[in-house]
């Protein structure tokens, strides 16, 4: 059996077909799904959306790019992150490329949902771009409200990794370690040990090869998995058993 970390099966592709996409997911080995919000909004959606299904939860936060609603769904927020089916606070995080919202402003919001998460003892779910000198500064300036996560969709530096695995997090690997042109990230995924290690698909983004430029799916988790056997000359059985125990300790599912 397989988990997927972090989807989002609430976005407008799936709208009307989430009882499709789930049964298909279940029928891959895909046994458990995170959804996950990156605004009040869409964290609303994921916390319904788990009630509807058995095996499906949600991660709620504000992503960099929507801190600016932060200060007026606070109070919002963390009654929802109170419910039985959120399993972590996320995506939250930070991102510097152009466009993004005010550096400061982004790590202020990231710090106060990381204190939220320690108020509730749940895990966090980091987005991250651009930012990775920050974010790990800033989680090594906070280790005392750390209570574990996941680097989400992780394409940085096996230096980076090894820093975030010391704090307790994991990382979490999706589509792009399929991609031929991703060889730094599959070099990285290599050197982190698989006890470290969470399988994802972001979908509906990011589909693996062969899938790549379709929309992707819960259902593909097998097709990352089968490729992360082969990088750590490993068997898809032995990749399943590890990374979903690594899954149901981090999040409690």
């Amino acid at each position: 059996m397989f988990v997927d970390t972090h989807a989002h099966l609430t976005d407008k592709a799936f709208k009307g077909n989430e009882d499709e996409i789930i049964k298909k997911a279940n029928d891959c080995m895909v046994s458990k799904i995170i959804t996950s919000g990156f605004d009040y909004n869409s964290s609303f959606e994921a916390v319904k959306l788990a009630e509807r299904f058995n095996g499906v939860y949600a991660s709620i936060g504000i992503y960099p790019e929507n801190v600016s609603e932060f200060e007026d769904v606070e109070s919002k927020l963390e009654e929802l992150a109170k419910h039985d089916k959120v399993v972590a606070i996320g995506e939250i995080g930070l991102q510097y490329t152009e466009g993004m919202p005010n550096k400061e402003m982004q790590k202020e919001v990231f710090l106060e949902q990381i204190k939220l998460a320690y108020k509730l003892n749940k895990p966090i779910v980091i987005h991250c771009r651009e930012a990775y000198g920050d974010m790990i500064s800033l989680l090594k300036e906070n280790r005392q409200y750390l209570t574990g996560g996941t680097l989400h969709c992780y394409s940085g530096s096996y230096e980076i990794a090894k820093e975030a695995i010391k704090l307790g997090f994991c990382i979490s690997v999706g589509g792009v370690s399929t991609f031929k042109n991703a060889q730094n990230v599959k070099e990285m995924i290599r050197k982190v040990p698989i006890e470290n290690i969470i399988l994802e698909t972001d979908c509906p983004y990011l589909a693996p090869h062969p899938y790549r430029s379709k929309l992707n799916m819960p259902s593909y988790i097998p097709t990352i998995a089968e490729n992360l056997a082969e990088l750590k000359g490993l068997t898809i059985d032995e990749v399943a058993e590890i990374t979903t125990k690594n899954a149901r300790r981090l999040f409690r599912i």
